[in-house]
């Protein structure tokens, strides 16, 4: 039977976060998986007047949004992290409940985008998180990032010129790819390298994804 849950969810939304988790290798506090489910429930809410994400169903949002997000939870370093080109919230507002003895800075230009991100942060009692709404590569520097991560916002050449100005000297980028993107990484701007590439295995995802972690050369 497919209750509700005090998510507002179904309870098979419940079920896939919980066996995603376990395939994951995470374990999270009973707390950390209803603001997971309840950022999923906004999401869905929100979604229904200003289409924020083409993935219409709360399962599919779950499957699709959260796993995919929480799958490079074990590589987030340092205590202070940028999302750019963060959209309705992924991973930056995902990893922002898993570490929220961290500081997340999730940066789009799309204000319907930041706007739901500000309810959310408010809704789900997130104070680790700041929203920035503008274009990153004019975002106001005030600080420097030990990790600047974005999900399927730019070409690798891009995102590493538009932020190269936002990590600190010792700073990783890390870039949430689908399939291997060699000819991205054979166009790198000059004073970059990769630093490693990992295959994520991601619950229910059927294609291939990719985490690239790079640098500036020092």
């Amino acid at each position: 039977m497919n209750t509700e849950t005090p998510s507002g969810l179904s309870s098979n939304c419940e079920k896939i976060l919980s066996r995603g988790l376990q395939q994951l290798g995470l374990a999270l506090t009973p707390e950390q998986q209803l603001l997971l489910l309840r950022y999923v429930g906004l999401l869905h809410k929100w979604n229904r007047t200003y289409n924020l994400t083409a993935i219409r169903q709360p399962e599919a949002m779950v499957e699709r949004h959260l796993l995919d997000s929480l799958s490079v939870v074990a590589y987030i370093e340092g205590q202070s992290i940028a999302d750019v080109g963060t959209g309705p919230g992924l991973p930056g507002m995902v990893l922002a409940i898993v570490y929220p003895e961290k500081q997340f800075t999730l940066m789009d230009s799309n204000g319907k985008k930041t706007r739901f991100l500000q309810q959310a942060k408010q809704e789900l009692g997130l104070n680790n998180v700041e929203i920035y709404n503008g274009r990153v590569e004019v975002y106001p520097q005030q600080q420097s990032f030990d990790t600047v991560i974005s999900r399927a916002f730019a070409s690798l050449n891009a995102m590493l010129t538009w932020t190269e100005s936002l990590a600190t000297p010792n700073g990783h980028y890390l870039a949430m790819k689908g399939s291997y993107p060699e000819q991205e990484l054979a166009e790198l701007p000059a004073g970059f390298e990769l630093l490693h590439a990992y295959q994520l295995q991601v619950p229910h995802c059927e294609g291939e994804r990719h985490l690239l972690v790079l640098q500036a050369r020092c």
